[in-house]
């Protein structure tokens, strides 16, 4: 057992997330790296634990210049009153490296804003086009899009939704096409005609993760189900959103995953890579029809975040992308993402409990089952998504697991999203260190299961 600093509920003022765990105290990072502080270093295997960090911890030199130089300038305006160069600079650089046709952006702080500005963006579309019974939106049920109230209806996840059903607008949610229930896509498809069939006039959406991050890692659907949504936007006039709050920015290797789908959104919203970490940035981007409705109708589109398009942010999102293009890092995360890939399924090959290990660039899911049939979902009493993610802190690997399983779509996962600037070296040590992990957890599996039947 590593000595190491840690800080429990009852050593702080801060309301921290799990009462009843011990949380690491770390005080700096630098590249992929995280010290605590008696001095131990964590390898972070999920860019901060929430996907953001992309360029690694730590200073980016003409990063911190733009966030220096903009703050002397102006750091806040509230866009409803002005603009700025930094916000106009912004919105040029990111629809240059969206997908064709999307050259109107508003920026917010973050992937929740962006998502429930994208939330009244659809509804708005389908107002200003004198079709208001409109209002639906339809997305796979294993999903996150946020943690307000508006975007927790758009997650079909009861799990997430309890206690605060009571507030939450329900939206209609199709089954995922996993190899667990849907390998083809035919069956989600159904379900989707299923809901059209009874409420096709009121779906103004379909939402769906291109690759998915938190709830399902490096998962995408088959291109069945996609040729098959691309069909069904063009007949029952629904948009088409694409939540890219995590794979924005070069995290599949492409600087959207649009740029890797048979099929082109109406509306994308995007995140976390956009500020990098360095600052709070997010934003929508929408295709040239979507505002042409409103500039063709009420010419007047009311967001109200009081963070939206300021000046310090938008600058930030600038250097990141100007850092990316300079390094050549969306290019780096294509090329090395199947390598990496590659390593994990060796690392795990011999893993009973490993179902699929899936991805694309350097997001990549990790699924488990029970060992011994190698295709139910584990007991949720096992906790091993936790076990996991604490087996993994032993061994000072950051990463992040989950279990999903109350709908039943989903059972034990683990999520892996390195820094796009971690180099061989690093990576193999996150593999290793990983695949240790898992077959720790696999032999008190395998264990239990030994003593269950005796």
């Amino acid at each position: 057992m590593v000595d190491r600093s840690f800080v429990t509920a009852d050593e702080t003022n801060v309301f921290i997330r799990e009462l009843d765990r011990s949380y690491p105290l770390i005080e700096r990072g630098e590249g992929m790296w995280l010290y605590d502080t008696a001095g131990n270093a964590y390898l972070d295997g999920v860019s901060g634990g929430a996907m953001v960090t992309s360029l690694g911890h730590g200073a980016v030199p003409e990063i911190l210049k733009a966030v220096a130089d903009q703050t002397k300038a102006i750091s806040f305006l509230y866009n409803v009153h002005a603009t700025t160069p930094a916000q106009e600079r912004l919105a040029r650089d990111l629809t240059s490296i969206a997908p064709d046709g999307f050259n109107r952006v508003h920026f917010v702080s973050g992937g929740t804003e962006a998502n429930e500005l994208a939330l009244r963006m659809v509804r708005s579309y389908h107002v200003e086009r004198g079709d208001e019974k409109r209002h639906l939106v339809v997305s796979p049920a294993q999903a996150y899009h946020g943690a307000s109230v508006a975007t927790f209806g758009l997650t079909g996840r009861p799990g997430l939704q309890a206690p605060y059903q009571p507030y939450i607008q329900q939206q209609p949610h199709i089954p995922p096409s996993t190899w667990l229930f849907d390998p083809t896509g035919q069956s989600a498809l159904a379900a989707l005609d299923e809901i059209l069939d009874r409420d096709g006039e009121r779906v103004a959406a379909f939402l769906i993760e291109p690759v998915s991050a938190a709830s399902l890692p490096g998962y995408s659907p088959p291109e069945a189900f996609w040729r098959g949504l691309d069909e069904r936007r063009r007949k029952h006039g629904f948009l088409v959103w694409f939540d890219e709050v995590v794979t924005g920015l070069g995290r599949t290797g492409t600087w959207f995953a649009a740029d890797q789908m048979p099929i082109r959104p109406d509306v994308i919203t995007t995140a976390k890579g956009l500020g990098a970490g360095f600052f709070p940035v997010g934003a929508m981007l929408v295709a040239d029809h979507v505002y042409q409705a409103v500039a063709n109708g009420s010419r007047s589109f009311e967001p109200g975040h009081t963070w939206d398009g300021a000046p310090l942010s938008c600058a930030v999102g600038s250097a990141v992308i100007a850092h990316l293009k300079r390094t050549g890092l969306v290019d780096t995360v294509r090329e090395r993402g199947p390598w990496l890939l590659g390593e994990l399924r060796r690392a795990l090959e011999d893993c009973e409990m490993v179902r699929e290990v899936r991805g694309r660039g350097f997001l990549l899911g990790v699924s488990y089952v029970d060992p011994r049939d190698g295709s139910q979902l584990l007991d949720p009493a096992l906790q091993v998504a936790g076990r996991i993610d604490e087996e993994a802190l032993q061994r000072l690997l950051l990463i992040y697991s989950t279990q999903p399983t109350r709908d039943g779509f989903a059972g034990d996962q683990t999520l892996l999203s390195p820094a796009f600037i971690a180099t061989d070296t690093e990576l193999e040590e996150l593999v290793e260190r990983f695949a240790a992990s898992v077959k720790s957890v696999e032999a008190y599996v395998k264990a239990q299961s030994v003593g269950a039947t005796r």
